[in-house]
């Protein structure tokens, strides 16, 4: 039986990782998150807090868990919070990666590390594995650092970038389909720039993804996003569509307008084909994930 160690367990890629882990009998995993307390406690899921930036902590659990796999989907991923927090990004982002790094080493571990779209600075969009990154922000600039710790270390890992990834979770921070749903239903008026492009990512796909990698033992780089090219006026316009919500709140604006503390890569579109054909992954297009997300909005709301 293999053992399994999440950490960011109650983020929404976390908790999709614990669920489906959860429900299978050849694993033992623990799932780790800053917070003292997990979403999932009612299912008698194995869970306790782990703070990664606290090295002794980090490298007394693994040593006393001994995974044969640690999966790190935790992460400061607030943009604009990372542009004017650097150090505690970093600490996070980059220190907590490095802990992880040396509790692998010490038990024989293999490491997943969950990255992002945006250490490449946007300007050619289609970034495939072998694209050079080129962070335009300062989160971008911790999440290759981050990438380097792994890629330079001794143990075995996998890194898989992802972007814009978007599902329904417990008490979540909203990731960008949840935010423009709950603005439409409650009439706000929302923002949404056509001039920047992506492949939003359905969190099933990029769970599934990082799974298949586990049981396949893979290593290496790989880029896990949606397979379709939108803009994030477009999806959010789809969104409304497809809910059956009033579009006309949705102002369709410039990136320029936004004046945000971080600058934003343009185009962040991925090339998933290295994940298709390694890893036999089929990911949702915009339709086919937005199908998926009112399934789960509906069954939550009869729970």
């Amino acid at each position: 039986m293999k053992r399994i160690l999440v950490c960011g367990s109650n983020g929404l890629l976390g908790q999709r990782l614990a669920l489906m882990l959860g429900g299978g009998t050849e694993y033992e995993v623990l799932n780790t998150s800053h917070h003292r307390s997990f979403v999932y406690d009612h299912r008698l899921f194995d869970y306790t807090q782990l703070d990664l930036t606290r090295k002794s902590d980090v490298k007394s659990l693994i040593s006393s868990f001994q995974p044969d796999v640690i999966m790190n989907a935790a992460g400061a991923t607030n943009v604009d919070w990372c542009e004017t927090h650097r150090e505690e990004a970093w600490n996070v982002n980059v220190r907590g990666v490095e802990h992880l790094i040396e509790g692998a080493r010490k038990v024989g571990a293999r490491l997943i590390h969950v990255s992002t779209d945006y250490v490449f600075d946007g300007k050619s969009g289609s970034y495939a594995e072998e694209d050079k990154p080129n962070p335009i922000n300062y989160y971008g600039k911790t999440k290759l650092a981050g990438e380097n710790a792994v890629r330079i270390s001794d143990i075995d890992h996998a890194i898989v970038r992802t972007v814009v990834v978007y599902g329904y979770g417990h008490q979540v921070k909203r990731n960008f389909a949840l935010w423009v749903i709950d603005s439409l239903k409650a009439g706000t008026s929302i923002r949404c720039v056509d001039d920047q492009f992506s492949t939003p990512t359905y969190v099933g796909d990029l769970a599934a993804g990082i799974l298949k990698i586990a049981e396949l033992e893979k290593s290496g780089l790989f880029h896990i996003g949606g397979s379709e090219r939108i803009s994030r006026y477009d999806f959010a316009m789809r969104i409304a569509e497809h809910f059956g919500l009033d579009a006309s709140p949705i102002a369709r604006i410039k990136s320029s307008e936004l004046k945000q503390n971080a600058a934003r890569p343009m185009d962040t579109t991925f090339v998933i084909l290295k994940a298709e054909i390694e890893l036999g992954l089929k990911p949702s297009n915009v339709e086919q994930g937005l199908t998926l997300l009112q399934r789960e909005i509906q069954t939550a709301g009869k729970n």
